[in-house]
């Protein structure tokens, strides 16, 4: 039997260091206890939001069991899966699943699916090898179309035959390449969540037809993005817009160009809300300047994140 389809959001935090860039695992038991209080679909970590690139893999197995702590059964825990090849995917799947991991975004296993196109039987294979393995749900994740892979209708007709394919994480940050993923999901023969990965137009997608999303913005203000994300589905587009509009102008300047700086650029405003003690990034990524922190918290304090209410509830 497939899984239900995934929607509303999945909040892929961003992951405290310490100054040394060891990871601050007080910090990252607190920060994550505050997004699980605020109830998102599920909580997704080892992603690239949470540098899980950059991770070892004893890392990664020690932050799903923290994470599972500080949600303590009020979410879902998911993880990025990342690796590069088949056989490594799903003995890695395995373990991340025996140290709490409830489901999976699939990441591509780069280089091999480095540009388009992608042959959808190879796509295919890999997803549905997976997800023989870990027996949990797990959702694709489509990049931009520079980077690949690509899921045409085809393609996405081959995946939704995988009865634990959930949802497809649509991080193309292309609004023609959203809209003909969202119609080609329509066409299926069953219901798979759309999730938008584009941080700098979550709002404009979900009007557009996705189900919710699967995004680093919802590291902070992730009671607003729920709120969004209900009213869209509820067609109170006028309350969706005005919760954007005080967000999206911070969602916009930190994924601008170059876009791999909106982790530095994002720890900054944790920092600001009393919700991390450091904005450390582990190299070679770099942190950001003064002058792009001024921006950052003039930004945040236009959204209304700069109140307090963050650093209280870290302090609970």
């Amino acid at each position: 039997m497939a899984e239900a389809a995934v929607q509303g959001i999945i909040a892929a935090p961003f992951l405290p260091m310490r100054p040394d860039f060891s990871v601050h695992w007080d910090d990252l038991k607190r920060y994550i206890a505050w997004i699980a209080a605020q109830r998102p679909t599920a909580i997704a970590m080892n992603m690239d939001a949470s540098e899980g690139p950059a991770l070892t893999r004893d890392e990664q197995i020690e932050i799903l069991h923290v994470c599972k702590d500080a949600i303590a059964g009020r979410t879902r825990l998911f993880s990025g899966l990342i690796a590069g090849s088949t056989a490594d995917a799903c003995a890695w799947g395995k373990e991340l699943k025996a140290a709490g991991a409830e489901g999976f975004a699939i990441f591509p296993p780069f280089p091999t699916f480095l540009g388009n196109p992608v042959p959808s039987e190879m796509i295919y294979r890999y997803h549905k090898a997976i997800a023989d393995a870990v027996e949990a749900p797990i959702i694709a994740f489509q990049f931009p179309v520079a980077f690949g892979p690509d899921f045409p209708p085809e393609t996405l007709a081959r995946l939704v035959t995988i009865p634990q394919l959930v949802g497809l994480k649509e991080a193309s940050f292309d609004t023609t390449k959203t809209l003909q993923t969202i119609d080609a999901a329509r066409a299926l023969p069953r219901k798979i969540g759309i999730m938008t990965g584009s941080d700098t137009f979550i709002c404009e997608a979900m009007i557009m037809g996705c189900d919710g999303a699967l995004i680093g913005f919802a590291g902070t203000a992730t009671d607003r993005l729920i709120a969004m994300q209900a009213a869209v589905k509820a067609r109170r587009y006028d309350e969706a817009q005005a919760i954007w509009g005080k967000l999206g102008p911070l969602a916009r300047f930190a994924w601008r160009p170059p876009i791999r700086d909106y982790r530095p650029r994002m720890k900054e405003v944790l920092v600001m809300q009393g919700l991390i003690e450091c904005a450390a990034v582990r190299p070679p990524q770099l942190g950001v300047d003064e002058a792009e922190r001024a921006e950052l918290r003039r930004l945040a304090a236009q959204a209304g994140l700069l109140d307090g209410a963050g650093l209280r509830a870290a302090g609970e």
